[in-house]
């Protein structure tokens, strides 16, 4: 009684510093997490600042564009109006050559040709026609120089306006260039900020995986030392019969064989059909120690198990039925997470090691038979 009520308090222990220190790393996932959901936070506000100024880019490069082609636009119109421009200023010129050249003609002469011209007609209303033709001349001359003149004169303005509006659209295109810079700098830091979050949050989430290994893994430990503790009792109730149970842990295939290795961490001490003793001449199976510890074993094919229980020689032990007359067994457990009847699968949790039974160490003696008869395991593993 004294000793069942010291594996309990051994137990509670147990159970007291393993949920302290799953508590503690429970924490320090959460704090990895919530960073993690932070990076997650800035690095989605940071892309959608990027969208928003690749748009605002594309946006200032149509506007260039528009921009240019106005500039092109003007630039022929300016082109247009230079030429028009000299047209005006030759036609201009021209008229003003072609009076000066009547006004020299009249003074040299005296008007005597426009006088002869007068007096030449042979009746008054001849007389007032030639009259009016002369001064008709003279006008049209004033006429045409005043009507090139302010030809002259507007076209330059429409140049002066053109050019004035180019500048604008230049000055415009200017400032539109350096916002095309600023927006691509900020663009760049943006992509350069992206780039910095997606590294830290790959070494977060390194960090994450490798907490919850580690938690995992502390949590085995935890586990196994429970086991073992209940290893432990079921080792003393054992010689007098009886088995203890353990929860299986996660399914463990390991080997390259037809069979699951039914003990990965351990490692053989006997092989099948060597001498024992007078009474076991030649080992039915294989032996596995661990070392003293209580760990894990498992199922090396899927099947029913047909017995799981109480041997006086065996101890705590698994039958399992895998069909075709294969029949595998395993010995000497501390604890069992089977039942009989309960359907297994290649590399499930059947117990833990022990040394119940008719056994010196902790150790799992595996066995296989076909139609009843032991065959070397390594044939299968």
């Amino acid at each position: 009684m004294l000793h069942k009520k010291r594996i309990i308090s051994l137990l509670l222990i147990f159970t007291l510093s393993f949920g302290l220190t799953m508590q503690a790393q429970a924490t320090d996932i959460k704090e990895v997490e919530k960073k993690g959901d932070e990076l997650e936070e800035q690095k989605n506000a940071a892309e959608e600042q990027k969208k928003s100024l690749t748009a605002e880019l594309e946006s200032i490069l149509g506007e260039m564009e528009e921009i240019q082609e106005q500039m092109a636009a003007k630039e022929a119109e300016i082109q247009q109006k230079e030429e028009e421009l000299v047209q005006a200023k030759i036609d201009e010129n021209n008229q003003y050559e072609s009076m000066k050249k009547r006004i020299q003609y009249m003074y040299e002469t005296g008007n005597a040709e426009f006088i002869e011209i007068l007096f030449a007609s042979e009746s008054i209303g001849e007389f007032l026609n030639n009259a009016e033709y002369i001064t008709t001349m003279s006008e049209y001359d004033r006429e045409q120089l005043t009507k090139f003149r302010d030809i002259v004169d507007l076209v330059a303005q429409q140049e002066a306006e053109l050019k004035s509006e180019y500048e604008e659209l230049s000055a415009l295109q200017t400032a539109l260039g350096e916002k095309q810079q600023s927006v691509e700098q900020l663009l760049a830091e943006t992509s350069t900020r992206i780039e910095d979050l997606e590294e830290q949050i790959g070494e977060n989430a390194a960090l994450l995986e490798k907490l919850m290994k580690e938690a995992e893994e502390a949590a085995e430990r935890e586990r196994q030392r429970a086991a073992a503790l209940a290893a432990q009792q079921a080792a003393q109730a054992g010689r007098g019969g009886g088995s203890a149970y353990v929860a299986a842990g996660p399914s463990v295939v390991s080997g390259n064989g037809q069979f699951a290795h039914p003990c990965p961490t351990g490692y053989i001490t006997s092989y099948f059909g060597e001498y024992r003793s007078p009474s076991d001449p030649s080992h039915r199976g294989m032996d596995f120690g661990t070392g003293g510890q209580a760990v894990p074993t498992y199922a090396a094919a899927d099947g029913t198990v047909v017995i799981a229980g109480w041997s006086n020689s065996a101890g705590n032990w698994v039958v399992i039925n895998h069909g075709n007359g294969i029949t595998t067994k395993y010995m000497h457990h501390s604890a069992l997470s089977v039942s009989v009847g309960q359907r297994v699968t290649k590399g499930q949790q059947l117990g833990l090691t022990g040394t119940t039974g008719n056994s010196s160490g902790v150790h799992l003696h595996f066995q296989v038979e076909v139609n009843g008869v032991a065959v070397d395991p390594r044939k299968y593993l």
